[in-house]
């Protein structure tokens, strides 16, 4: 079984200008999900998908492959991580290249390691699954949230079946956006990671970080400064 790690790095951030590469603790942000994948034991190419010929140098130097960039039809705004799929998976069957298995790892996520690629290539084996998607449980259930109207009236905010000690809740979990592993044969017919045979491979929360904000990287400085050295 072959296994491509296909890593989404578009140069187009409007939150934070070049988020991708941008430093952290030292080292470009893209680089910490390039060096997780490339550890992987699962792992046989790594690639980065980007629009950006300056992109593609860093990803180069840190160890990835750049075969080609992406068309202008994956480099807006409104593309999808699918069409980025799929779009990888063909150029690279014009190579002359297949594969069993891909990864989509995104670099907004530098707190996930190798041993997360491996755990959840392990449980994706483990239950002859389609596809396996990371999670991690909720800092805040849920169902304690709600819309509010334009007066901001509370009323009915909370349901009467919810108003209970946050304990006493069902634990909920959530996208994490850090792993998303899936056979390329189920992925090229249903076009999606949630299948009726996908799993979830739940995470730390503090290995969920996933970049969107000045304070994430400001998270994801103090965490990784406070991580053992290998």
């Amino acid at each position: 079984m072959s296994n491509l790690a296909i890593i989404t790095a578009r140069s187009g951030s409007k939150g934070i200008r070049d988020k991708n590469i941008r430093l952290l603790n030292g080292k470009p942000l893209v680089a910490y999900t390039i060096e997780s994948a490339l550890k992987s034991y699962f792992i046989d190419e790594v690639m980065v998908s980007t629009d950006s010929e300056k992109y593609a140098a860093v990803a180069r130097k840190y160890g990835a492959n750049v075969p080609f960039l992406r068309s202008k039809n994956t480099s807006t705004d409104t593309a999808s991580s699918k069409d980025v799929i799929l779009e990888v998976l063909d150029e690279y069957r014009k190579l002359g290249k297949t594969f069993d298995q891909f990864v989509m790892l995104q670099p907004t996520s530098p707190l996930r390691t190798e041993r997360n690629i491996d755990q959840a290539f392990q449980f994706f084996q483990d239950k002859g699954a389609d596809s396996v998607v990371s999670v991690c449980e909720c800092e805040h259930s849920p169902l304690l949230s709600n819309t509010l109207p334009a007066d901001l009236n509370m009323f009915g905010f909370i349901k009467s079946e919810h108003n209970v000690r946050r304990q006493d809740l069902d634990t909920c979990y959530r996208l994490n956006g850090a792993i998303y592993i899936s056979k390329v044969s189920t992925f090229l017919q249903i076009q999606t990671f949630y299948g009726s045979n996908s799993y979830a491979y739940i995470m730390e929360q503090n290995e969920s970080i996933d970049i969107d904000s000045e304070l994430d990287f400001q998270i994801a400085e103090l965490l990784l400064s406070n991580r053992p050295h290998d």
